[in-house]
């Protein structure tokens, strides 16, 4: 019996003893994106997939790299990215795979391409660093069906837009992703949103919202998401969770307990979250939604009108005041096309450049004719609070995701989310604040969006999945990124892989683009 024994074992052993490797990454703290503690072993990459871990012998393989004392981790998953025609300008992606992400869901906020089929075969054509998956978004195909007016769709234009979603979902997007605070689709009904969440989950998706509102009625607008997971029987995501403006300062606690509430009655809920306590968005946001129905020309027709125009400014300085701000400092400019000499200033600057009086009816005159003269303006909104971040952050159920596109280096001014995110997390709040343990900050990264999204083969390291594979210093991954000087890479990262193919080494992107198409 026990020489049974020994030659079953043997015979087990033999093949991982006797398989060849392209790249064995030896040495590492394997932080395998369960949540478990790091352990010390070797991990065997083969034709881009992961085929052994443990102690492996070096001289099997092609190339080695010494990751001793280092961190060796699924590559990060980003499941709230904006990389709508970046992705084609800077394939390399280089300002997230420098921040650990090999793989990014975009299409997020209700926009996205509409053509699912045509947008992956032109990726697959171009040939990118990352992996991607996509939405469809609600917005996209309102707008498609309806264009921005501000009324309830149709019984026609309904069975349009779930046609759509439904032609989006046979296509491989994972999901319908809506942007109820943008237009058009701030103009629909619960109803609307959950006839299509009724279309995107028959074919197996996910429903992720940036909600209405994440200030005072942020309760009623988490509430909407939870009850339309309910009603169309999806998975729902609420996408880069907060609550904004000072009265609110300290509602993480209330929201955080509707989702509690929600999983307790058996409705999949869980949120993503970036770790900064500004946002970023559109100039739009700050002007009344009921000034945009009917498109752009029909605002700048209404902004043009001295009545209307002193209306609207009378509703933006109101709501200013009901978030407790005295002027409209708190709103910076990323990307003025217009005029970049704007990047980088607040709204109260630029009105004092304008020779105007530092009052607020004053800087929303100069919102309006900034917002007049550009299609969009991105803007950096500081409203959020500390103590809520990391609250949020320290919610099980919680994503890490930046909310960012692309960059062309040194071009604007973004938020610097989009070069930080991360490493901000792993080298604020787990090595120096101690919020999160490592372990349970890369589940954050890896294995929770995998299993979110059904990327069945991505966010763990375990034989017979991709080889998404990070190797970082946890001493010394930081961001770098700032507001005042958004473009610097983070540091820290020693080796990302994508698909078992290096692409950032010694802290050089080395030109490789094998990112995957991710279908659902």
């Amino acid at each position: 019996m026990k020489i049974l024994i020994f030659l079953l074992l043997l015979t087990t052993a033999l093949p991982l003893l006797a398989q060849e490797y392209d790249l064995i990454i030896a040495n590492g703290k394997v932080v395998d994106g369960t949540g478990n503690a790091w352990f010390i072993a070797d991990v065997g990459i083969k034709d881009g997939t992961i085929t052994a871990i443990g102690q492996l012998s070096t001289n099997t393989s092609k190339q080695i790299l010494d990751a001793k004392g280092l961190i060796v981790a699924p590559g990060f998953i980003d499941v709230h990215a904006h990389i709508e025609g970046s992705e084609f300008t800077v394939p390399t992606a280089d300002n997230f795979l420098f921040d650990g992400v090999t793989s990014v869901v975009t299409g997020n906020c209700g926009n996205s391409n509409l053509d699912i089929a045509a947008y992956f075969t032109k990726l697959d054509s171009v040939k990118i660093s990352l992996n991607v998956a996509t939405f469809i978004g609600h917005n996209t195909v309102r707008r498609k069906v309806m264009g921005d007016v501000n009324r309830p769709a149709t019984d026609q234009e309904l069975e349009q837009m779930k046609a759509l979603v439904a032609k989006a979902m046979q296509d491989g997007a994972v999901g319908l992703s809506t942007g109820l605070i943008y237009v058009p689709g701030t103009y629909a009904t619960t109803a609307e949103v959950v006839e299509l969440a009724k279309v995107a989950a028959a074919y197996g998706g996910v429903y992720a919202s940036h909600i209405r509102d994440e200030g005072d009625d942020v309760r009623e607008a988490v509430e909407e998401a939870i009850n339309i997971g309910r009603q169309a029987n999806i998975p729902v995501q609420i996408s880069h969770y907060k609550v904004t403006y000072r009265p609110n300062w300290g509602r993480s606690v209330e929201t955080i307990a509707l989702v509690e509430q929600a999983r307790a009655e058996n409705i999949d809920v869980t949120v993503d979250q970036y770790p900064y306590v500004a946002s970023s968005t559109t100039l739009d946001t700050t002007i009344p939604t009921w000034v945009f129905s009917g498109g752009r020309d029909s605002m700048h027709l209404r902004i043009s009108n001295k009545v209307m125009r002193l209306k609207i400014k009378k509703e933006m300085v109101a709501n200013l005041k009901g978030r407790k701000e005295s002027n409209f400092n708190y709103a910076i400019v990323a990307r003025f096309p217009p005029d970049t000499t704007y990047n980088g200033k607040s709204i109260s600057e630029i009105n004092i450049l304008k020779r105007r009086k530092p009052k607020p009816m004053e800087e929303a005159e100069t919102i309006l004719e900034m917002v007049d003269a550009a299609d969009r303006t991105q803007m950096v909104y500081f409203s959020m609070n500390e103590e809520d971040l990391k609250r949020i952050l320290k919610f099980p159920h919680t994503m890490v995701a930046s909310d960012a596109g692309i960059v062309r280096y040194q071009n604007s001014m973004p938020h610097p989310r989009a070069y930080g995110t991360n490493a901000r997390v792993l080298g604020e709040y787990v090595r120096k604040q101690q919020i999160i343990h490592l372990e349970d900050a890369i589940r954050k990264m890896t294995s929770l969006p995998a299993q979110k999204f059904k990327l069945y083969d991505r966010g763990l390291l375990r034989v017979g999945m991709a080889a998404d594979v990070v190797v970082f210093d946890a001493q010394q991954i930081e961001d770098k990124a700032t507001f005042a000087q958004p473009h610097a890479y983070s540091e820290g990262m020693k080796w990302v892989l994508v698909n078992g193919e290096i692409l950032i080494e010694a802290g050089q992107h080395t030109g490789a683009r094998t990112g995957l198409i991710l279908k659902h």
